[in-house]
């Protein structure tokens, strides 16, 4: 035997060895040779995992990303792209796509909320990029934001060194443009609350030459608001990734004019020296995030409104067969735009508060995770798997019924 044979032979001897006697062909035991299970890191660590019946919180994890999404994922992690490549070539489909004439994508919707108001400060100025978030020497400093617009999500734009200037009417809005506005920032969940509409909100941005940008984080559905709002004349909008849309949750897209996109991407990553240098967007995520954009997009989304009704329709039955239980069924005006429950019950006959409703579905098997309000939960279907919504019904029926007075 020579000696590359012998040692080809005493590599698999173990194996052949431990096989001899035993009836197993040799072809199978190789076969099975560098294979193992899968490791469950979920079961390792002890997480729990719930039926999605509260809806698309990042705190929930938001979405659960389609197998065409976690396969792109997975195929370009096998590969070495050059990043900037990846940003170009996917933001010109996504930018056709929603009718924009950039895009990009960014490390989630307040990424881009940065990014964006980032660009409109510095343009394509690379000192100023430098600079930020200080901002003593720049000429413009200061975003218009609607008082009912004025929230938590307003710090991604704080976080360059804007000023906020709080307006409630559209005479407001025009005193207090001035050479130091730089930006007017519309959050669109608020919008029913505020006094200045889209229309008119985009026409006075463009009356004195002030970009407008637009918050749309977690408004789709209706899939249409992915290019009304482009084709409305924003100039920024911003979308998060991981929700209706079920792309990866930590990205998200930031589309509108070439000249800001192409602004923000000098104060994002791969460049450095910036304030968006942390806020990275790997290969992976920027391609999934693509192929999840193509896939809602035509995806039939009139049979998928009359799935949610058929799933709410089981469980609003199955409410309504306990005495003193109510189910209503709504749909949220902006964000999470579905047909949604909300229970109710009559504290004379059913002696539960909401906290402890929710408890009771927590701690079952499944669990499961809702809502809650001071008198109610409420119950959001599109995150639930086929079949989850008779699970989440029996639930829900038997928390009832067990608290029920005789």
């Amino acid at each position: 035997m020579k000696r590359r044979e012998l040692i080809k032979y005493l590599s698999v001897a173990p194996v052949a060895g431990a096989a001899i006697g035993t009836g197993v062909p040799l072809e199978s035991i190789a076969s099975t040779v560098g294979t193992a299970a899968k490791r469950d890191v979920i079961k390792e660590l002890g997480l729990r995992v719930f039926i999605n019946a509260a809806g698309t919180y990042t705190t929930m994890t938001a979405s659960l990303m389609h197998h065409e999404v976690v396969d792109t994922i997975e195929a370009a992690s096998k590969h070495f792209v050059m990043i900037n490549e990846v940003q170009d070539k996917v933001g010109a489909k996504i930018a056709e796509m929603c009718h924009a004439e950039s895009a990009m994508v960014t490390a989630g919707c307040w990424s881009a909320l940065v990014l964006g108001t980032a660009g409109v400060l510095t343009r394509m100025d690379r000192k100023k990029v430098s600079l930020l978030p200080d901002l003593s020497t720049f000429e413009k400093t200061e975003v218009i934001v609607q008082k009912a617009h004025n929230v938590g999500y307003v710090h991604a734009l704080t976080n360059t060194g804007m000023k906020v200037v709080e307006v409630e009417t559209a005479e407001e809005m025009e005193r207090a443009i001035t050479n130091r506005t730089a930006m007017m920032w519309f959050l669109n969940s608020s919008g029913p609350m505020g006094k200045i509409k889209h229309e008119e909100f985009v026409a006075i941005g463009k009356k004195h030459n002030v970009p407008t940008m637009i918050d749309m984080a977690a408004d789709v559905p209706p899939v249409e608001n992915l290019w009304k709002y482009n084709d409305l004349g924003f100039d920024l909008v911003c979308v998060s990734g991981g929700k209706a849309i079920c792309g990866p949750q930590s990205a998200g897209i930031l589309m509108g004019k070439k000249d800001l996109i192409a602004a923000a991407r000098l104060n994002a990553p791969p460049n450095g020296g910036n304030i968006g240098r942390g806020m990275k967007v790997n290969k992976e995520e920027i391609l999934g995030m693509y192929v999840a954009l193509d896939k809602y997009i035509h995806t039939d989304h009139d049979a998928e409104w009359k799935m949610w009704e058929a799933r709410v329709a089981n469980i609003v039955n199955s409410v309504q067969k306990v005495a003193g239980a109510n189910a209503e069924v709504f749909v949220p005006p902006v964000a999470n735009h579905t047909p949604a429950i909300k229970i109710t019950w009559d504290s004379s006959k059913i002696k539960l508060t909401p906290r402890e409703f929710l408890k009771e579905l927590q701690d079952g098997s499944p669990s499961i995770e809702v809502m809650t309000s001071q008198d109610a939960i409420n119950i959001t279907v599109f995150m639930l798997k086929p079949g989850e919504d008779k699970i989440v019904a029996k639930r829900v029926q038997e928390v009832l019924a067990k608290a029920a007075l005789s």
